[in-house]
């Protein structure tokens, strides 16, 4: 390693990018690795996972860059941190950023004082550093920004080249006028809605300026509800301008809407979609066709709506996944709409990789769910749920028969691909059923098991287990709470 030339050592380290402790154990390497690694790191440093708010060095680097006079300022207001000069650094750590998250600057900024006055003024004078330093400044994070900043004269350079932004509605209206004027490129918009209030026009125009805009998520997360009728109206018509150019699309309304209805048809080359189709019908689901899908996600209580939109794809999906795993109330015509659904998959989907499915234990849903493991044989992982809650909170024995019948079915016909499943909900296999399956899995590649069942932690199970990892046959078997595995099995957040 120490051979390597210094772009195999940057290409080497950008595949830890994200991995904060192999790159700051790179640091410590030699000077050579240190000048490497630094221009990764800083590239977008607030995506570690750190504590920003303990964190003195990063206040007292970007302090550096303050001219004199308002290090002196921050000298009588009492400020203590050491304020050092820029040129006492050993590298232009600023001109290596690409990312602004204001979120995280806060952080920072709290170390340097409690005072909320002062925090706002060190986050003008933090922000205008940033400005000024930042090359080509590509994603920024506007959450909890307190200052019109578009205004000054770095603004135009600084943003104009900007690609990503995340935002949320509580910021001013007027703030996303001032970045409308200057940021006419984005290609990733990604608001959170907090306000049970009207529409935000300022991202309305924010929208309606871009001229490429391919990535588009809005989730809505408030609590109460909207009295106003059809409140995203004016955000989803400027949406519906720029739907010859989006391709990933990820809509979540807290709130009943009837705009929605006429504007996702007309998302005709989307590839990504992430969406509820609530008070659908039949009708206005079946013109909904997106002929180069290939990640879909949506509510387990919209299977129906799930099949019609799969029916009418391309044939390209290969990822399919389920936003709500809470299977508690009651849902019409469930067992029947899953039934068709496990269908449409095997009929349109031949090159699905990754499936999230809720099924009743019947005989002809597992009949039909092998016809898809025949099938589709590019399935690399299956999360199943099973849909009878009364027998999981009972504690059914035949909960027992149904996890040998499931295995059974995955030990004869599911495709070489298979390398993980996720049992979420219900599942229960017996000590000797679970041997069997592993037996008959040796020989295949490695599998993964994930499950929220504690009947795996018992001794015998972990005896078999660790048996099955020791001879090759599981990679990993993690049981774990509910809440841990839906963060993963969240794979594709919309945020």
């Amino acid at each position: 390693m120490s051979k390597l030339n210094k772009d195999i050592l940057f290409l080497i380290f950008e595949e830890f990018q994200y991995d904060s402790k192999s790159l700051f154990s790179c640091l410590m390497v030699n000077r050579f690795w240190c000048e490497t690694v630094i221009p990764i790191l800083w590239r977008n440093p607030w995506c570690y996972d750190i504590k920003y708010y303990d964190k003195d060095y990063l206040f007292i680097i970007i302090a550096s860059y303050l001219s004199d006079d308002i290090k002196e300022f921050l000298k009588r207001l009492g400020i203590q941190k050491p304020l050092v000069s820029r040129k006492s650094l050993l590298f232009d750590y600023l001109s290596f950023c690409r990312n602004v998250d204001i979120n995280v600057l806060s952080s920072i900024i709290s170390t340097g004082s409690s005072s909320t006055n002062h925090q706002l003024f060190l986050q003008q004078e933090f922000c205008v550093v940033f400005m000024k330093n930042c090359q080509e400044l590509k994603y920024f994070d506007m959450r909890s920004l307190k200052h019109q900043i578009f205004h000054f004269p770095e603004a135009k350079l600084c943003f104009e080249s900007l690609y990503e932004l995340k935002c949320d509605t509580s910021i001013d209206v007027s703030y996303f006028y001032g970045l409308a004027r200057i940021c006419q490129h984005i290609q990733k918009l990604m608001i959170i809605n907090i306000t049970n209030e009207e529409s935000n026009l300022g991202i309305v125009k924010l929208i309606e300026v871009q001229k490429n805009l391919r990535h588009f998520a809005w989730v809505d997360f408030f609590d109460g509800y909207i009295s106003k009728v059809d409140p995203y109206k004016e955000i989803l018509l400027a949406l519906e301008k720029k739907a010859d150019t989006i391709d990933y699309l990820g809509i979540y309304l807290e709130c009943l809407d009837h705009t929605l209805q006429k504007v996702l048809p007309k998302f005709h080359k989307i590839k990504t979609l992430i969406t509820s189709f609530r008070n659908f019908s039949e009708e206005q689901l079946k013109v909904c066709v997106y002929h180069d899908l290939e990640i879909f996600k949506i509510d387990y209580y919209d299977l129906k709506a799930a099949s019609i939109i799969i029916e009418n794809s391309g044939g390209r999906l290969k990822k399919f996944f389920l936003v709500s795993y809470e299977l508690d109330d009651y849902v019409d015509d469930f067992e029947k709409d899953s039934l068709i659904f496990i269908r449409k998959v095997y009929e349109n989907c031949p090159l699905i990789e990754y499936l999230s499915h809720a099924f009743t234990p019947s005989k002809k849903h597992l009949s039909e769910f092998e016809n898809l493991l025949k099938v589709c044989q590019n399935l690399k992982l299956l999360t199943l749920i099973l849909c009878d809650m009364e027998r999981v909170i009972t504690g059914d024995e035949n909960i027992l028969e149904i996890g040998e019948d499931l295995l059974k079915v995955l030990a004869r016909s599911a495709p070489t691909s298979l390398r993980e499943i996720r049992f979420l909900y219900g599942f229960k296999f017996s000590l000797e059923a679970l041997e069997e399956f592993l037996e008959k899995w040796r020989g295949r590649p490695a599998i993964t098991i994930l499950t929220i069942d504690p009947i795996y932690k018992g001794e015998n199970y972990k005896n078999l287990i660790n048996k099955y990892k020791d001879n090759g046959v599981i990679k990993d078997f993690r049981c774990d709470y509910f809440i841990n595995l839906i963060n993963i099995l969240n794979m594709d957040p919309i945020y």
